[in-house]
């Protein structure tokens, strides 16, 4: 993870933008998004929108709408702004890799540890934006090839994980594990994650993954339910390429990129994970450590701790 300087960048005009991304199937994100727009717009600055999501918030007149398939929606934005829980927040990394504008999630959801303010912290949120008051980091992401008999099926990308699966549930799925092009061990298992530092805390923690501080820059390798003596997570340097092999005489498995895209893997097929070229930008409205994060966000009970206050 690198960060950026301690202001935002603004999209180079006069007209201040902000793209606005939403989940409007909840009543919490349908009031929200009406907070934090009518907030901007007295503070002179523009809102985009989708049209798809347009139809479903109470927006003004003077809010843009743009078609989901333009590939340049969010050109002129200087900041994505998402409302809504883990998928939304998702969602929102595909536009914000697309198109390079960092991302400020405001978590409407559970956890949320993509986000980086709650639902109660919208006037601050709109406060931050007008003032340019924001940090902007980079979140490591994964280039994600799969290979069938040496010839490119799919190519994709994750910003927690990539993970191969079995499909039939009374079935495991036969792989072999590698890291640069080594082979390190094989078994039956429910499926195998690649992840970030960035996607522990995702997938990968629920299948008994470290928690990797996101200033660490790693790739994990985390076994799903694993029927073998040696199957425990792996982690390896950014500059690994990481592999998993379905063996040809398993059944087919599955891949999902975090957990929105998904492509078929036939029997035999080599999924390939390695550090991506491209980032995905978090703007941060905090410094608070990630060690704070953590507790907060799992609601860890640290209360006998004793040490000295900071």
């Amino acid at each position: 993870m690198s960060t950026g300087s301690s202001t935002s960048e603004s999209s180079g005009g006069d007209r201040r933008t902000v793209f606005l991304l939403a989940h409007t199937g909840r009543p919490a994100a349908v009031r929200s998004a009406e907070l934090v727009v009518l907030g901007l717009l007295r503070s002179g600055i523009g809102v985009r929108v989708l049209e798809a999501e347009a139809a479903d918030l109470p927006l003004p007149a003077a809010v843009e709408r743009v078609p989901e398939g333009c590939a340049d929606a969010l050109d002129g934005c200087e900041l994505l702004v998402v409302l809504g829980g883990d998928g939304t927040l998702l969602r929102g990394s595909e536009f914000s890799r697309a198109s390079g504008v960092p991302m400020l999630g405001v978590n409407l959801g559970r956890v949320g540890f993509l986000a980086e303010a709650e639902r109660d912290d919208l006037d601050k949120v709109v406060d931050r934006v007008v003032t340019r008051a924001y940090e902007v980091e980079e979140r490591m992401t994964l280039d994600v090839t799969v290979y069938q008999n040496g010839d490119v099926l799919h190519r994709d990308w994750a910003l927690n994980e990539a993970a191969v699966q079995k499909v039939s549930p009374e079935r495991m799925l036969e792989v072999v594990i590698a890291v640069n092009g080594r082979p390190v061990t094989g078994f039956g298992c429910d499926g195998v994650i690649c992840a970030t530092p960035t996607g522990s805390t995702a997938y990968a923690f629920s299948a008994g993954g470290p928690v990797v501080w996101p200033e660490v820059e790693a790739l994990l390798m985390v076994p799903i339910g694993a029927h073998a003596l040696f199957a425990k997570p792996l982690v390896t340097t950014p500059e690994s390429v990481l592999a998993v092999e379905v063996e040809p005489h398993t059944p087919d498995g599955v891949l999902w990129c975090d957990g929105r895209r998904t492509v078929s893997l036939p029997a035999g097929a080599r999924v390939e994970v390695r550090r991506g070229a491209v980032p995905v930008r978090l703007a941060r409205l905090h410094h608070a450590s990630f060690t704070d994060r953590l507790v907060a966000k799992f609601a860890l009970p640290v209360s006998g701790w004793r040490g000295a206050p900071h």
